[in-house]
Protein backbone atom coordinates (compact mmCIF):
# COMPACT_ATOMS: atom_id res chain seq x y z
CA UNK A 1 0.00 0.00 0.00
CA UNK A 2 2.77 2.23 0.60
CA UNK A 3 4.26 2.37 -2.68
CA UNK A 4 0.88 3.50 -3.77
CA UNK A 5 0.25 5.68 -1.24
CA UNK A 6 3.52 7.52 -0.85
CA UNK A 7 4.17 8.50 -4.74
CA UNK A 8 0.08 9.72 -4.69
CA UNK A 9 0.23 11.79 -1.69
CA UNK A 10 3.32 13.35 -2.64
CA UNK A 11 2.39 14.17 -6.54
CA UNK A 12 -0.47 15.67 -4.38
CA UNK A 13 1.37 17.88 -2.15
CA UNK A 14 3.69 18.72 -5.18
CA UNK A 15 0.61 20.15 -7.22
CA UNK A 16 -0.81 21.57 -4.32
CA UNK A 17 2.53 23.71 -3.17
CA UNK A 18 4.91 25.18 -5.34
CA UNK A 19 7.23 25.43 -2.66
CA UNK A 20 7.14 22.44 -0.80
CA UNK A 21 10.28 21.45 0.39
CA UNK A 22 11.46 24.82 1.11
CA UNK A 23 12.23 26.42 4.80
CA UNK A 24 9.79 28.70 4.30
CA UNK A 25 6.91 25.99 2.92
CA UNK A 26 3.82 24.83 4.98
CA UNK A 27 5.58 21.81 4.50
CA UNK A 28 9.18 22.15 4.57
CA UNK A 29 10.60 18.41 4.15
CA UNK A 30 13.73 18.30 6.97
CA UNK A 31 14.73 15.50 6.04
CA UNK A 32 15.63 16.32 2.25
CA UNK A 33 17.66 18.69 4.25
CA UNK A 34 19.66 16.23 6.27
CA UNK A 35 19.80 13.86 3.38
CA UNK A 36 21.17 16.74 1.15
CA UNK A 37 23.62 17.41 3.49
CA UNK A 38 24.92 13.95 3.86
CA UNK A 39 25.17 13.80 0.08
CA UNK A 40 27.29 16.84 -0.05
CA UNK A 41 29.37 15.58 3.29
CA UNK A 42 29.89 12.15 1.25
CA UNK A 43 30.86 14.02 -1.86
CA UNK A 44 32.99 16.61 -0.82
CA UNK A 45 34.15 15.33 2.60
CA UNK A 46 34.81 16.63 5.63
CA UNK A 47 36.22 20.28 4.15
CA UNK A 48 32.57 21.13 3.67
CA UNK A 49 31.73 20.86 7.42
CA UNK A 50 31.41 24.53 8.69
CA UNK A 51 34.60 25.57 11.33
CA UNK A 52 35.00 23.55 14.41
CA UNK A 53 32.01 21.16 13.00
CA UNK A 54 34.08 18.19 13.20
CA UNK A 55 35.61 19.06 16.79
CA UNK A 56 32.32 19.66 18.38
CA UNK A 57 31.10 16.38 16.81
CA UNK A 58 34.34 14.32 18.75
CA UNK A 59 33.56 16.72 21.94
CA UNK A 60 30.17 15.08 21.86
CA UNK A 61 30.78 11.56 20.94
CA UNK A 62 33.22 11.26 23.58
CA UNK A 63 30.38 12.76 25.98
CA UNK A 64 27.71 10.21 25.16
CA UNK A 65 30.47 7.45 25.71
CA UNK A 66 31.11 9.16 29.14
CA UNK A 67 27.22 9.89 29.85
CA UNK A 68 26.53 5.86 28.79
CA UNK A 69 29.52 4.64 31.00
CA UNK A 70 28.39 6.76 34.01
CA UNK A 71 24.71 5.45 33.25
CA UNK A 72 25.62 1.81 33.35
CA UNK A 73 27.90 1.88 36.01
CA UNK A 74 26.03 3.93 38.86
CA UNK A 75 23.05 1.00 38.85
CA UNK A 76 19.74 1.61 39.41
CA UNK A 77 20.06 5.80 39.78
CA UNK A 78 21.66 4.90 36.25
CA UNK A 79 17.51 4.86 34.78
CA UNK A 80 17.52 8.42 35.85
CA UNK A 81 20.06 9.61 33.51
CA UNK A 82 18.64 9.70 30.14
CA UNK A 83 20.41 7.87 26.85
CA UNK A 84 22.28 10.51 24.55
CA UNK A 85 20.78 8.43 21.46
CA UNK A 86 17.36 9.46 22.71
CA UNK A 87 18.08 12.81 22.87
CA UNK A 88 19.46 13.59 19.59
CA UNK A 89 16.24 11.66 18.26
CA UNK A 90 14.31 15.27 17.59
CA UNK A 91 17.60 16.94 15.88
CA UNK A 92 17.43 14.24 13.48
CA UNK A 93 13.50 14.21 13.23
CA UNK A 94 12.42 17.56 13.88
CA UNK A 95 10.29 18.81 16.50
CA UNK A 96 6.75 17.47 15.45
CA UNK A 97 7.94 13.54 16.10
CA UNK A 98 9.58 14.57 19.49
CA UNK A 99 6.64 16.48 20.74
CA UNK A 100 4.45 13.11 19.86
CA UNK A 101 6.72 10.93 21.25
CA UNK A 102 6.73 13.34 24.49
CA UNK A 103 3.16 12.97 25.15
CA UNK A 104 2.80 9.36 24.07
CA UNK A 105 5.36 8.42 27.24
CA UNK A 106 3.39 10.83 29.36
CA UNK A 107 0.10 9.16 28.45
CA UNK A 108 1.57 5.58 28.77
CA UNK A 109 3.34 6.80 32.33
CA UNK A 110 -0.13 7.44 33.36
CA UNK A 111 -1.67 4.65 31.96
CA UNK A 112 0.70 2.13 33.84
CA UNK A 113 0.35 3.74 37.25
CA UNK A 114 -3.42 3.55 36.71
CA UNK A 115 -3.57 -0.19 34.88
CA UNK A 116 -0.04 -1.99 34.77
CA UNK A 117 -1.14 -5.05 33.48
CA UNK A 118 -3.54 -3.55 30.61
CA UNK A 119 -0.78 -0.88 29.71
CA UNK A 120 2.05 -3.80 29.29
CA UNK A 121 -0.72 -5.38 27.38
CA UNK A 122 -2.32 -3.25 24.98
CA UNK A 123 0.82 -0.35 24.95
CA UNK A 124 2.44 -1.84 21.90
CA UNK A 125 -1.16 -2.14 20.06
CA UNK A 126 -2.34 1.47 20.45
CA UNK A 127 0.94 3.16 19.55
CA UNK A 128 0.85 0.99 16.55
CA UNK A 129 -2.61 2.29 15.94
CA UNK A 130 -1.93 5.58 16.76
CA UNK A 131 1.40 5.73 14.32
CA UNK A 132 -0.53 4.58 11.47
CA UNK A 133 -3.98 6.69 12.04
CA UNK A 134 -1.47 9.86 11.87
CA UNK A 135 0.17 8.24 8.39
CA UNK A 136 -3.21 7.19 7.04
CA UNK A 137 -4.07 11.02 7.73
CA UNK A 138 -1.62 11.80 5.30
CA UNK A 139 -4.01 11.06 2.09
CA UNK A 140 -6.82 13.08 3.17
CA UNK A 141 -5.03 16.27 4.38
CA UNK A 142 -3.39 16.42 0.69
CA UNK A 143 -6.45 15.71 -0.59
CA UNK A 144 -7.77 18.87 1.65
CA UNK A 145 -4.63 21.34 0.98
CA UNK A 146 -4.97 20.81 -2.72
CA UNK A 147 -7.97 22.44 -2.89
CA UNK A 148 -7.15 24.97 -0.22
CA UNK A 149 -9.20 23.41 2.78
CA UNK A 150 -7.64 23.84 6.24
CA UNK A 151 -8.37 20.33 8.03
CA UNK A 152 -11.23 20.88 11.08
CA UNK A 153 -9.08 20.36 13.48
CA UNK A 154 -5.31 20.63 13.09
CA UNK A 155 -2.69 21.09 15.93
CA UNK A 156 0.27 24.28 14.98
CA UNK A 157 2.96 25.17 16.87
CA UNK A 158 3.55 29.39 16.04
CA UNK A 159 6.38 31.62 17.15
CA UNK A 160 5.71 33.86 19.62
CA UNK A 161 4.48 36.62 17.53
CA UNK A 162 2.26 34.86 15.53
CA UNK A 163 0.30 33.31 18.60
CA UNK A 164 -0.02 37.02 19.71
CA UNK A 165 -1.87 38.08 16.04
CA UNK A 166 -3.88 34.74 16.03
CA UNK A 167 -4.62 35.83 19.85
CA UNK A 168 -5.81 39.37 19.00
CA UNK A 169 -7.76 38.44 16.09
CA UNK A 170 -9.95 35.74 18.23
CA UNK A 171 -10.49 37.99 20.88
CA UNK A 172 -8.54 36.64 23.80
Amino acid sequence: MGCIISPCVFWIFYKAFPDLGTHKSQYPAPYAIVYRNMAILGVQGFSSLPDNCLLLCYIFFGAAIVVNLIKDLVGKVGRFIPLPMAMAIPFYLGPYFAIDMCVGSLILFIWEKVDKAKADAFAPAVAFGLICGDGIWTLPASILALFGVKPPICMKFLSRSTNDRVDTFLGN
